[in-house]
């Protein structure tokens, strides 16, 4: 069985929502994660469900990203994805929440924020139930895209490696907040075994295969 996985495509992460973390291009990536989407078999997503009083929450991205003496919230933040605000919709073009076949909120505790959508803490000592919603539906691949390519999607790549997946990003469907921290997130995405992927066209024969 081969999956697919959108990593927090909300509006959040788009200039849509310039006060919040607007990733370039990042409203952008609905078409290429619905077309990966239509070769798997079971289709995953993930948001960001984040509290406008969260220990890490800063007014705006000049104060972002100052360390913090907490285990599961290691960096300020501008206040972002907020549940009721525009911010916390899914970009465009993607289905509810309730159309997939398994979703993930994530970061609600306000002492909380993971990167990755495997776990509900840094520290990956509480599980979000989608390493074992894969293992229970006997998916050994699966392919993944989202916002934004440095943060939440390298750690959710990094968590699905360590798990025993074969990984598959697809860089069509992925935006970064900084170009040298793609980079530096591809490399360390490849080197947890990860394979990157131009668009959706590539995964064809490997849906073939895992059937």
């Amino acid at each position: 069985m081969i999956a697919s996985l959108d990593v927090d495509a909300q509006k959040g992460f788009t200039p849509l929502c310039p006060e919040e973390l607007p990733v370039p291009e990042g409203a952008d990536i609905a078409k290429e994660l619905n077309a990966q989407a239509k070769l798997v078999d079971l289709r995953i997503g993930s948001k960001d469900a984040h509290s406008a009083k969260a220990v890490w929450a800063v007014n705006n991205i000049d104060e972002a990203f100052q360390p913090l003496p907490y285990d599961n919230a290691d960096l300020t933040w501008p206040v972002h994805c907020v549940p009721g605000t525009l911010g916390f919709e899914l970009i465009d073009g993607l289905p509810a929440p309730t159309d997939y076949d398994f979703f993930v909120w994530k970061g609600v505790e306000p002492d909380l924020h993971p990167y990755g959508a495997c776990f509900h803490d840094i520290e990956e000592q509480m599980s979000t139930g989608l390493i074992e919603f894969l293992r229970a539906h006997d998916v050994t691949q699966i392919v993944v895209g989202g916002l934004a390519t440095d943060f939440c999607v390298k750690t959710t790549v990094i968590q699905l490696c360590n798990a025993g997946l074969q990984v598959f990003v697809n860089l069509a469907a992925c935006r970064g907040i900084d170009p040298h921290g793609v980079t530096t997130a591809i490399e360390l995405m490849q080197q947890h075994g990860a394979i990157m992927i131009e668009d959706h066209r590539q995964l064809v024969h490997l849906s073939q295969q895992a059937r």
